[in-house]
This record gives structure tokens, C-alpha cells and sequence, in this order.
């Protein structure tokens, strides 16, 4: 029964290390107007906006993501994102192909979805 807890710790540190690796880099949004740093931040996957094109919808550069994110069966990567800026959070799923992410953020008890499609930066 001792053992309980250091074996959840390892599962939740696994997941986590596995999506820091799969995500982790720099991202350009598909319509060209962000550009993002995924790494781990802690315990967490942060991404950070290094850039933004269009600033209109309140975003800056310096924005941050803060994820807790596990690989799924079907190898996704699943969990949620809180917005501190807004103080919103997200129910998060991350589609992650050689150097292609795609992401969907959903609020609203998921009725109210985004996704949105990155490649990496080389």
C-alpha cells in the first residue's frame, strides 16, 4: 500500500515527460500570426508566445498556456490549459505528427471548440 503513491507519481511524471518530449519546440500557427515555445514549466507543459502578428484579439507576446496533458490510447494528448490572462481554462486536446501539431481548446462544457493547426519551426 506504501508503494501507491510513488507508483502514481511515476505514471503522472511519465505522461508528462512523454508529451514534454512529442510537443515540445517552436510552433508557428497555421494562419501565420503566432509563434509559440512548448516546453515544460514544472510539473507542467507551458506554451508561451514568442510572437504575435495581429495583436487585435488581446494576445501578446509573452501570453502563457499552462497544460496538464497525458498521451492518450489513440496517442493524442489530453487534459486541460488555463489561460491566467483571461483566467479561463480549457479543456485541451493536442494531435501531435512530425512537425505538425493540431490543437483544440473547448470551453463551455466542450460545446464551444477551436482547433487549430501548427507546424514547427526549423
Amino acid at each position: 500500500m506504501t508503494r501507491l503513491p510513488l507508483v502514481l507519481a511515476l505514471v503522472a511524471f511519465s505522461a508528462h515527460s512523454a508529451a514534454a518530449n512529442d510537443l515540445d519546440g517552436t510552433w508557428l500557427r497555421d494562419d501565420g500570426n503566432a509563434r509559440v515555445r512548448i516546453a515544460p514549466c514544472g510539473d507542467k507543459i507551458c506554451a508561451t508566445n514568442l510572437w504575435i502578428g495581429d495583436t487585435s484579439t488581446g494576445e501578446a507576446a509573452g501570453d502563457k498556456l499552462v497544460m496538464t496533458l497525458a498521451r492518450q490510447p489513440d496517442g493524442t494528448f489530453s487534459g486541460s490549459a488555463y489561460d491566467a490572462k483571461r483566467d479561463w481554462t480549457y479543456s485541451m486536446t493536442i494531435t501531435a505528427k512530425p512537425g505538425a501539431l493540431t490543437t483544440r481548446g473547448c470551453i463551455a462544457a466542450k460545446l464551444i471548440c477551436r482547433d487549430v493547426n501548427w507546424k514547427a519551426v526549423e
